[in-house]
């Protein structure tokens, strides 16, 4: 399949589709497009900003193991192995994905540009970039333009897939600029050999806090966990029906226009055995939010204090969108409001999916929402006739 690229100023590249990010939703939107019949180039490129496969994953902290992680799901049908028989669980999963999504990589023969860090997506005017053969459509309004540090693009499609990795979240706390130790997010962990008989308070009820706990424990001096809600523990094993339970709980907010919580925030705390070991231990036992930071630790409403020499922000992520901001797709309750297909499509402007946003934002939605995407754009790119 090819598209006749016209309407548009020469010296920029012309294309049917941009995907931005090449990380599990961006990689399985790609292999969508690839055998949908589009080629690398007039038909579609994808655009990453890392320096090699892997999103995100090449950044994970040295000792994550494949046993930890939170679930890696196979990526456009080809089996990543992990959970097979005789496969070591001990890889460190810094290395182990990024080689499982090179390897998707080249059997898709998906060309993927890189190192390119996407600036700005701006609306180009005029008429469509792509020769549809027939009248303009609500669906082929105009182009759109992907300014980069590596160039510009052109393209009538856009499936934004640039997760959230890039932007860490540390809640504004009174005092913390006072704080005479380290404080550093969860992002930039460095192992837990670096708290080595330091007093370490770990702030966030996900799933990272309590795999940096259960690992810094042995190393510090002493731990405490803090959280703003009880955790939820579940106590059986985590399926589809808990997975489509947890989509929906995300899906009511973006529906709404209200920014999205993570997927995995909804999906409550697994107790495996080493976590029923913390909780007896004491490790995993969790505190309120504390009012405020003091010079050498964290004080409570009754003005208990708690010493600290590290504070560990396990407190997540938000989307990497500033790019998008030219379109203004944001709506009165700051977020952006999202439709069919699998929540992916934006609502205000056809031209635009957000894969890896709000519902898909996890490895149990990104692969089948990045297929969902690119159906939903090969049926809304004619295929030109003539140049």
């Amino acid at each position: 399949m090819t598209a006749c690229v016209r309407g548009v100023d020469a010296g920029v590249e012309r294309t049917g589709v941009v995907v931005i990010g090449a990380g599990q939703a961006g990689l399985s939107t790609a292999a969508g497009l690839r055998r949908g019949g589009l080629e690398p180039g007039p038909g579609f490129v994808v655009l990453d900003g890392e320096d090699g496969p892997g999103g995100a994953w090449r950044h994970r902290w040295p000792t994550l193991r494949m046993r930890t992680v939170n679930g890696v799901h196979d990526v456009a049908g080809i089996r990543s192995g992990f959970d097979d028989p005789g496969a070591d669980p001990d890889l460190p999963a810094r290395d182990a994905v990024p080689a499982y999504f090179a390897r998707i990589e080249r059997e898709l023969d998906l060309r993927v540009v890189r190192p390119v860090h996407v600036h700005r997506v701006s609306d180009t005017g005029g008429p469509p970039a792509i020769s549809t053969g027939g009248p303009p459509t609500n669906d082929t309004a105009g182009p759109l333009t992907v300014e980069t540090d590596r160039g510009t693009w052109v393209t009538d499609h856009l499936v934004n897939a640039t997760g959230t990795w890039t932007r860490p979240f540390v809640p504004a706390y009174p005092g913390l600029a006072t704080f005479r130790g380290t404080s550093l997010h969860a992002r930039t962990y460095p192992g837990p050999e670096t708290m080595t008989g330091k007093r370490v308070v770990v702030v966030g009820g996900g799933i990272t806090a309590v795999q940096l706990l259960l690992e810094i424990a042995p190393y510090a001096a002493a731990t405490t966990w803090v959280t703003r809600r009880e955790p939820e523990w579940i106590d059986t094993p985590f399926g589809p029906e808990q997975g489509r339970a947890a989509v929906a709980r995300v899906e009511e907010r973006v529906r709404a226009g209200l920014p999205p919580r993570s997927v995995v925030g909804v999906t409550g705390l697994p107790r495996t055995p080493e976590v029923r070991a913390g909780i007896a231990s004491g490790v995993l036992v969790r505190r309120p939010m504390f009012a405020r930071v003091v010079p050498d630790g964290v004080e409570w409403p009754d003005g208990a204090r708690e010493p600290a020499d590290v504070l560990v922000w396990a407190t997540g992520w938000r989307p990497a969108l500033g790019h998008l901001a030219p379109l203004r797709l944001r709506g009165p309750g700051g977020g952006i409001v999202m439709g069919e297909p699998l929540d992916t499509g934006v609502v205000a402007d056809p031209r635009l999916h957000l894969v890896g946003y709000g519902p898909s934002a996890s490895t149990i939605g990104a692969d089948r929402a990045g297929r969902a995407a690119a159906r939903d754009v090969l049926a809304r790119l004619p295929v030109a006739t003539g140049a």
